[in-house]
């Protein structure tokens, strides 16, 4: 199976809300959002030797890299956005 069929009824929902290109990237920021708490749950068990109050490195970086991910697709999602209402201010 493919995202597409795993994920085709909130795919539809948020296409159908934002449109193609923005409902995946929503439905891209869920999957990111999923892939940190479970990061972060295994975090809970996995600690620095170095600091037992503080997550392992990799766990630390993995976060790291999903949050900048999140950022870049949040980035685009509002640059389609800013066109698309551009788009329409100019039609009106």
């Amino acid at each position: 199976m493919t995202v597409f069929d795993d994920h085709r009824e909130e795919l539809e929902h948020y296409e159908t809300m934002m449109g193609p290109q923005r409902g995946r990237l929503a439905v891209t920021l869920d999957r990111i959002t999923n892939a940190m708490v479970l990061v972060g749950q295994h975090g809970v068990y996995c600690h620095s030797s170095g600091n037992p109050k503080m997550p392992a490195m990799d766990i630390r970086l993995i976060t790291a890299e999903l949050q900048n991910a999140k950022q870049l697709i949040q980035s685009v999602m509002e640059l389609l956005r800013a066109e698309r209402s551009s788009r329409q201010s100019g039609r009106a």
